[in-house]
């Protein structure tokens, strides 16, 4: 993973910030467009805004614990959709937001919108759905991660 570095940032810097509580699942994070971000046009790659969407997903996981059950339980996440609608480029070393919002969830599916940034103004958005996933078993409900979180919680 090339942002492997970001990645790392994003988990060290969530133990520092406010725990999500569950059913409240909403990140933002400051971002700046970096060289290796971009493409041809010296504008973010289409590509780099899902991969972005990424780290949103990991800050979640950390700040609510779902991180701590996943890796307890020997889960993985996984994304089944992502869409993206371009309004305006991103363009290198423009500073903007990203943020995350998990909406809803039913019997499989966590469904979440993705929302980028530029001094106030959209330029991205976007929508995901995607499942905790049970090596060898399947798909975690969303209700039992919730519960594995809420138990781990209690510990």
């Amino acid at each position: 993973m090339n942002l492997i570095f970001r990645m790392l940032w994003v988990i060290i810097m969530s133990k520092f910030r406010e725990r999500l509580e569950l059913g409240n699942f909403v990140s933002e994070l400051k971002l700046r467009v970096l060289p290796n971000d971009i493409d041809i046009n010296f504008h973010m790659n289409n590509g780099r805004y899902l991969t972005i969407c990424d780290l949103n997903r990991v800050d979640v996981f950390a700040r609510s614990g779902l991180l701590k059950a996943m890796f307890k339980r020997n889960w993985i996440p996984v994304i089944a959709e992502h869409t993206m609608s371009y309004k305006k480029p991103l363009d290198i070393f423009d500073r903007y937001k990203v943020k995350l919002e998990v909406l809803k969830w039913d019997e499989k599916y966590f469904y979440m919108t993705h929302t980028f940034t530029l001094g106030g103004r959209i330029v991205a958005e976007g929508t995901s759905k995607g499942c905790v996933y049970a090596r060898g078993k399947g798909v975690v409900s969303p209700a039992d991660a919730i519960a594995a979180v809420e138990q781990d919680r209690s510990k």
